[in-house]
């Protein structure tokens, strides 16, 4: 069961209903920068994690004036839609507030996420600024400039074609034991960076047949939404 740690306690608790009813996950983007758009990011992974566990969600977008360029820019990072905050709908099993450390939530269990702190001009790779915000825990602060943008770049053009490689060889399953580590990581308060610290040595460990590296890469971007089977069919 997927669990992440309450702000407001400090204590892990879980992110879903016993009952599968549905959770409501509401991003309090604290406005159109990219400590907003890290607000955003961790509610869609949370909305990911919840759905790969089957459990249904709604995401809402609340505490923003520009929703309208907040939403776009979310979308270019590969987010799903978020409603409206006001918007009211039944059902819900419990709501999970996503909210910009040193805030707090009225109700609800409370995820908080660090500042993002931006060195040089603005990043130009969606998917690339993705994977920097990835790399480091949704509670550790995080310092962009173009080295870290560039190392992101590189990593997912080379795992693209690793993936598109891989993809021409005869299909292997995810073994169980990776497939286990890998929920592990995203049911433990988002280890986003747990699961790509897997993926890297997957990229790696010889005794691994291609058509598993595929399968588990594929299986890992449902959670990570990195596009990583993007260039399959692509000439060589």
């Amino acid at each position: 069961m997927l669990r992440i740690i309450d702000a407001r306690t400090s204590e892990p608790a879980p992110a879903a209903p016993a009952r599968r009813a549905p959770t409501r996950v509401e991003a309090h983007a604290p406005g159109h920068d990219t400590t907003g758009l890290r607000v955003l990011l961790v509610a869609d992974l949370l909305v990911r994690a919840l759905e790969l566990d089957g459990t249904p969600t709604w995401a809402l977008l609340t505490g923003v004036d520009e929703k309208a360029g907040l939403r776009a820019a979310a979308a270019a990072l590969g987010m799903r839609p978020f409603e409206d905050g006001g918007a009211a709908g039944t059902g819900a099993g419990q709501t999970v507030h996503v909210v910009r450390e040193g805030e707090a939530s009225s109700d609800g269990t409370t995820v908080a996420v660090a500042r993002v702190d931006t060195a040089g001009p603005g990043p130009d790779d969606p998917d690339a600024l993705r994977l920097a915000l990835l790399e480091r825990h949704h509670r550790a602060r995080v310092r962009l400039d173009a080295a870290v943008l560039d190392d992101a770049r590189d990593t997912l053009a080379r795992w693209r074609r690793a993936v598109a490689a891989w993809a021409r060889q005869p299909s292997r399953p995810v073994p169980g034991e990776l497939r286990d580590r890998l929920r592990a990581a995203w049911e433990d308060d988002l280890d986003a960076p747990g699961v790509l610290r897997l993926l890297r040595r997957v990229e790696t460990d010889p005794d691994l047949p291609d058509g598993a590296r595929f399968e588990t890469y594929a299986y890992a971007d449902r959670f990570l939404g990195l596009h990583l089977a993007r260039d399959i069919g692509a000439p060589a």
